[in-house]
């Protein structure tokens, strides 16, 4: 009788070890909120961009260049340098659009297209998980050493250009931003973080 219940007990007792361990092991899983902690870290900054471009009918990819700059909570600036001097400056919800020479004021939500991308990149940068679901479905893989962060938009007027945006990073920098537009064209930008900005 003794024998038998050795079993039993060793089963038990793994079963308990098995129940305990499974909980501490999710709680180490890497987490949409722990991402958006690290993002809040960053303070205003500045980074350096290349951008490709890759449209339907055109043979090789389109190059740009330029600077990103984002002081929080909410004022992002994309200027572009190459090929030509272009600009786009968000603040609140104020739009300013300069190229040669011209400058268009606008409001962001006069452009719902637009709008999301914009929440997108200010939700990211911030690290407000709210402001990032109120626009994608989101999509966390990786760890806080190398991660990726898959965003399908949830709006109507979004998802009529974007099928899919996806963030990459390391801890709380951004490094990279990937566009899949409905029809097929794409954008793949490259970030290297910079000097504070003042």
């Amino acid at each position: 009788m003794r024998s038998s219940r050795y079993p039993r007990t060793w089963c038990a007792a793994a079963l308990l070890a098995l129940a305990a361990w499974v909980p501490a092991a999710s709680a180490w899983a890497f987490e949409v909120k722990d991402l958006m902690g690290l993002l809040a870290q960053q303070k205003n900054g500045e980074a350096r961009f290349t951008e490709q471009r890759y449209v339907r009918g055109i043979d090789g990819p389109l190059a740009s260049s330029g600077t990103l700059s984002f002081v929080p909570p909410d004022k992002l600036v994309r200027r572009t340098l190459s090929p030509r001097p272009e600009s786009m400056s968000v603040e609140g919800n104020s739009l300013v659009l300069q190229r040669g020479g011209r400058t268009r004021t606008t409001t962001v939500d006069s452009m719902p297209e637009l709008a999301g991308l914009i929440e997108a990149m200010r939700g990211a940068l911030s690290g407000n998980a709210t402001l990032l679901q109120r626009y994608f479905r989101t999509d966390l893989k990786g760890d806080a050493k190398d991660w990726t962060l898959d965003l399908a938009p949830l709006d109507p007027a979004l998802g009529r250009q974007i099928r899919s945006l996806r963030l990459s990073g390391r801890a709380g920098e951004l490094q990279g931003v990937e566009m899949e537009f409905v029809g097929g064209d794409r954008s793949v930008m490259t970030i290297v973080p910079g000097r504070a900005a003042p």
